[in-house]
């Protein structure tokens, strides 16, 4: 348990009797609960104890356990991707999303000076899907790329999920170099030739001129809840239902909890989720590219500071119950972009959030969408090409759903990596590519 619930624990456990008002999930997207009463799972019975040992915990630590508990962990212990699994992602949809992000961090190499190498650190890389579909790029344009030394670096926490990585990613014939108690845990060779190396943790990849990239990361970071009350702010906490002792329920805390300083003094909305996870994590990734360059891009489930209760679960494809069987759902929350904003303490610039549509389509999809489409002479391949080109796109799926977000060097958008035209007494900087309109020159 982290720091920050074992204090929250201990100062509710002697004030548990009098938690003021049960709460009634009035603003949760809860789902709904199953017609059989099969919800009583390892993780179900393994957070009864937790809670009857410490005392109600918050829907961070709740998030926590269900997801990356190191034996029953829904992200540890299963592939919950694709058409059998919990939930679809872009690059599982379609190759040409992973194919633009490709060209967004090549362009971004030429647009800063073409560093003599970089670093592809991808956090969350689900399958390898998308890894996969941008080192087809790079090699595809090998010759712009033939004098940078690339490296890959995956962070994953998910033992079964770097498995599948690396069968993607990786060429069978040179064997992967395992060492369990080290920061890297993995090493071998893409199919390209590309040195690949996974970690648990961000703060272990080698600093260096790197790329970042984290799509659908940031949203299953654990977050908590706060609701105002006449009282003032109150945390909502996750306890055992006195009815029903194989039950959980939420409740509101009766006093203030430590993670209440996370919420602005200048907070309108009357209910908000924080996510000091994410702020740590941008922290770090600021603090990096401030000091060696490089940039990070973030696609994902979002807002920029104005939605409130966003906690979800989904299970075979469908909203779940938040609270029902534990570790059998992915459990989710939209990523405050306002709040990464203001996490990278200006060390760095930061771009967006834009629409997932807006992005790809000043990436240029429509143009890569034509050329896949006349080069194809199969009606089913057309056919697949065009509905996930609808997916990507249409507002009612992706399009407005998911945002994309950067990080750049001030100096990025301030021109100092280029050279002075004739006629100016400025440098003239290039647009980062995707977040204005695409230019044909």
């Amino acid at each position: 348990m982290s720091v920050l619930a074992r204090v929250a624990a201990g100062r509710l456990a002697a004030a548990r009797a009098v938690i003021p008002c049960l709460w009634r999930g009035q603003y949760f997207s809860s789902g709904k609960e199953p017609a059989e009463d099969n919800s009583v799972t390892p993780m179900l019975r393994h957070l009864i104890y937790k809670i009857k040992s410490t005392g109600p915990i918050t829907v961070a630590e709740y998030m926590r356990e269900v997801l990356t508990n190191p034996a029953k962990g829904y992200y540890v212990t299963r592939d919950m991707l694709g058409e059998k699994g919990d939930f679809i992602t872009s690059p599982e949809i379609s190759q040409i999303f992973g194919e633009l992000l490709g060209i967004w961090f090549i362009s971004e190499w030429i647009a800063t000076g073409k560093n003599a190498a970089f670093q592809l650190v991808e956090l969350g890389p689900g399958r390898g899907t998308l890894s996969g579909d941008i080192l087809r790029v790079f090699s595809q344009l090998g010759s712009v790329l033939k004098n940078c030394d690339i490296s890959i670096h995956l962070v994953e926490v998910s033992q079964k999920l770097s498995e599948i990585q690396a069968l993607t990613l990786t060429e069978e014939k040179v064997p992967l170099e395992r060492e369990a108690g080290s920061p890297v845990y993995m090493k071998g060779v893409t199919k390209s030739g590309i040195p690949i190396s996974w970690y648990r943790d961000l703060q272990d990849v080698p600093k260096g001129y790197s790329f970042y990239l984290a799509h659908e990361f940031f949203d299953v970071l654990p977050v908590h809840k706060f609701q105002k009350t006449p009282q003032g702010w109150r945390e909502v906490l996750i306890d055992i239902d006195p009815q029903v002792s194989d039950k959980l329920r939420f409740v509101l805390a009766p006093c203030a909890t430590p993670a209440e300083a996370f919420i602005q003094k200048d907070e309108t909305r009357d209910h908000v989720e924080v996510c000091p996870d994410a702020g740590v994590i941008i922290q770090e990734l600021a603090q990096r590219i401030s000091l060696t360059g490089g940039a990070a891009l973030i696609a994902d489930y979002g807002h920029d500071g104005t939605k409130t209760d966003t906690f979800r679960g989904f299970c075979g494809h469908q909203l779940h119950d938040v609270l029902i069987a534990p570790g059998t759902a992915d459990l989710t929350a939209d990523v405050d972009f306002s709040y990464l904003r203001r996490m990278s303490q200006g060390k760095v610039a930061s771009l967006g959030p834009i629409s997932q549509q807006t992005f790809l389509r000043n990436m240029g999809i429509d143009v890569r969408l034509k050329i896949l489409l006349d080069k194809s002479d199969e009606p089913s391949l057309r056919e697949q090409l065009l509905q996930g080109y609808r997916m990507l796109m249409n507002p009612e799926k992706m399009g407005e759903r998911f945002n994309f977000f950067a990080l750049v060097p001030h100096q990025r958008l301030h021109g100092r990596h280029h050279q002075m035209n004739a006629c100016q007494s400025k440098p003239s900087p290039s647009p980062v590519a995707g977040f204005g309109e695409l230019v044909w020159r």
